[in-house]
């Protein structure tokens, strides 16, 4: 047994021609987002302090659909959702529809430790957030230029679209898949577990480009896009409808619970359970195993264990 962390950038199509002005700056936010994680697991930080930590960290990253990169609504608005999970006690706090909250990842935690609540929305969880001192800005902050010619794309389509999609390829998307939801590449998640086996997860994103106003994806929806008990947690990402159908993370570890498979087993069997091309997770277990599958064409991703192993990567996945 040994430390363990896993982070992700979002999942989805995207291409090996993904231009590097696009993927250097996400590979340099993993790499120092898992650094960020690394320290903390070796100077004894709680998993669930971990966790928030490295999800702050990707908000703050333009780059990522969370936080200061999320995509923006129909109406050029952003709505941010998020999600926590402690696994030793399963206590948990979800957001959803915020639009002026620098970090979502920190509101869900609060709705977790000061609320009898678990999942707050709206203008509620914005009330809660002023409450609670929470640092706000206007929305103007999170609405970037890139975001703003990614909605006018998907606006000319008539579609709700992923964050990458480039105008030359707008046209060769399979509209079957805008209907079924979100690739949601971007947005981000981290799992941790400590050398006490303690576990965490937490999930954060803007959702879609030219999504309805109102729409609350897989994330914030313990079991869906987040789940953590005393075997593993799991960070979810992909199409979040689909992710929501299949109860991604809560089947990782009911797989393991009740089929006794070890989590590499269970994560890829739930993946390969899902319809192609619809999701990602990342997920530890508590014993320090790191699971990272796929079935989309890539999926940002890093891990760390104590044991040495380290890995940054995009293509490639490993239940392939």
């Amino acid at each position: 047994m040994g430390w363990a962390i896993a982070l992700h950038g979002g999942a989805g199509d995207i291409p090996l021609s993904l231009p590097p002005e696009r993927r250097l700056p996400r590979e340099a936010g993993l790499r120092h987002c898992l650094n960020v994680g690394i320290a903390a697991l070796k100077a004894h930080k709680h998993p669930l302090d971990v966790v928030e930590l490295v999800v702050r960290e990707l908000e703050n990253h333009p780059h990522f659909n969370a936080g200061k990169g999320s995509v923006l609504t129909t109406s050029g608005t952003v709505e941010m959702e998020a999600c926590i999970m402690d696994g030793k006690t399963k206590r948990c706090g979800a957001v959803s529809g915020l639009s002026t909250i620098v970090n979502a990842i920190s509101l869900a935690r609060l709705v977790m430790e000061k609320t009898p609540h678990i999942y707050l929305g709206f203008d509620g969880a914005e009330a809660f957030a002023r409450e609670q001192g929470v640092e706000t800005v206007d929305p103007s902050y999170f609405i970037t230029p890139e975001n703003i010619e990614r909605l006018k794309q998907a606006q000319e389509a008539n579609r709700v679209q992923i964050d990458y999609t480039q105008p030359i390829q707008k046209e060769e998307k399979n509209d079957g898949a805008i209907a079924d939801g979100d690739s949601q590449i971007g947005t981000v998640g981290c799992v941790a577990v400590d050398n006490e086996g303690n576990l965490a997860s937490a999930t954060s994103t803007g959702g879609l480009v030219n999504k309805m106003v109102g729409r609350i994806g897989d994330t914030p929806i313990i079991g869906a896009g987040t789940y953590a008990n005393q075997l593993c947690a799991i960070s979810a990402t992909g199409r979040g409808e689909a992710i929501i159908r299949g109860t991604i993370a809560r089947d990782v570890a009911a797989v393991m619970e009740f089929k006794g498979l070890s989590l590499k087993e269970a994560a890829a069997y739930v993946i390969d359970q899902a319809p192609p091309g619809t999701a990602g997770l990342v997920a530890v277990s508590s014993t320090g195993e790191v699971a990272m599958p796929f079935n989309t064409t890539g999926m940002f991703r890093a891990c760390a264990t104590e044991d040495g192993r380290s890995e940054i990567a995009i293509w490639d996945s490993p239940s392939k």
